[in-house]
């Protein structure tokens, strides 16, 4: 019997550790205070351990969510230096991202409980999340 024999189930070194999609959402949350332009956006979605995007891959997400109505962008020019395309977030687009927010508190509770069990904690009522996110009990 060889190692991939023995060794059944998905392979570890493929794991997704963030929610698919996840760019999306992050794009739109960098656009909800301010406007900006695509190298903006990729230097922001870094900070989200995007460091190693493809530019591609961010100009193709861009345009889809202009076609999807989430994004608007308009062509900027300057006098030092060439026009680009300024993005900015749609009411749509605001929507969106309060759905994601909202499911991201159900997929961090999920993951709250995943790591309890995991490092052998025990488990805590729903009162006391629900206190926990409140910003804790006063003392």
């Amino acid at each position: 019997m060889n190692e991939r024999e023995e060794r059944r189930g998905p392979d570890p070194r493929k794991a997704e550790a963030r929610p698919r999609n996840w760019l999306v959402p992050v794009i739109l949350l960098s656009l909800r205070d301010w406007n900006s332009y695509g190298y903006e956006l990729m230097e922001r979605a870094a900070k989200f351990g995007f460091e190693a995007m493809n530019p591609g891959t961010l100009y193709r997400t861009l345009r889809q969510m202009e076609k999807d109505g989430i994004v608007k962008s308009t062509w900027e020019t300057s006098e030092g230096g060439p026009a680009r395309r300024m993005y900015s977030i749609t009411d749509a687009g605001r929507a969106y991202l309060d759905f994601w927010a909202k499911s991201l508190e159900q997929y961090q509770k999920t993951m709250d409980t995943f790591f309890r069990i995991y490092t052998g904690q025990p488990m805590r009522s729903e009162e006391e999340d629900e206190e926990e996110g409140r910003g804790g009990r006063e003392r």
